[in-house]
């Protein structure tokens, strides 16, 4: 029996998802992606208009895979710091369990694909940086920060922080995992978002 139509795109992106988890794969190709899917690419082109469809397609996934989860952070969790520590590990964990994302994530994957896909991850990087951002607002009405702390420049280094990490993450061939270090180096973020409060700078 044929599958839907819902379930082949599916199977198109796993399969595509797969392959970028090969650390230091060959470009891929709509012939080498129907290979592994055993179809011809005018099979492929009959879910998907291009190559970068298929991409977008997956930033679709990841977009709906960390917004769901970061809204429903935000609207359980009331303490802004703690927001804050689920955002990031959420973002480290995403990546760990899924490679293939992470090379999207980070544009990796990207290069010499269309420039639009770029474009929106970095539109996507930017919602989660206003994400953070709202969460040390909140912190700061908490009084976990200072009221004129900069919290743009702290949620842009949180942002890096996770960056960074993905970007290891890949680099290493995925040998070096986002949550490794994570129980020790939470605490260090956190010493720099509260080293913007008034408690330390009186100490």
């Amino acid at each position: 029996m044929a599958s839907k139509p819902g379930e082949r795109r599916l199977q198109i992106l796993q399969t595509l998802a797969q392959m970028l988890e090969v650390p230091k794969g060959e470009k891929i190709t709509t012939a080498a992606l129907a290979g592994k899917l055993e179809c011809s690419e005018a099979a492929l082109y009959r879910h998907f208009a291009s190559k970068a469809q298929m991409f977008e397609g997956l930033i679709e996934f990841i977009e709906q895979s960390l917004f769901s989860v970061i809204n429903q952070i935000t609207s359980e969790e009331a303490q802004g710091i703690r927001q804050v520590e689920l955002i990031l590990g959420l973002l480290l964990r995403f990546a760990q369990k899924n490679r293939g994302m992470t090379r999207v994530l980070i544009g990796d994957a990207l290069v010499n694909e269309h420039e639009r896909l770029q474009v929106r991850i970095n539109a996507l990087l930017d919602k989660i940086e206003a994400a953070l951002k709202q969460a040390l607002r909140i912190a700061a009405t908490q009084e976990n920060l200072k009221p004129d702390a900069d919290f743009g420049a702290l949620a842009n280094l949180l942002r890096c922080y996770v960056v960074g990490r993905w970007e290891q993450y890949a680099r290493s061939g995925f040998a070096r995992e986002p949550l490794a270090q994570w129980p020790q180096q939470w605490p260090m973020l956190y010493f720099a978002c509260l080293s913007q409060s008034g408690a330390t700078a009186a100490a």
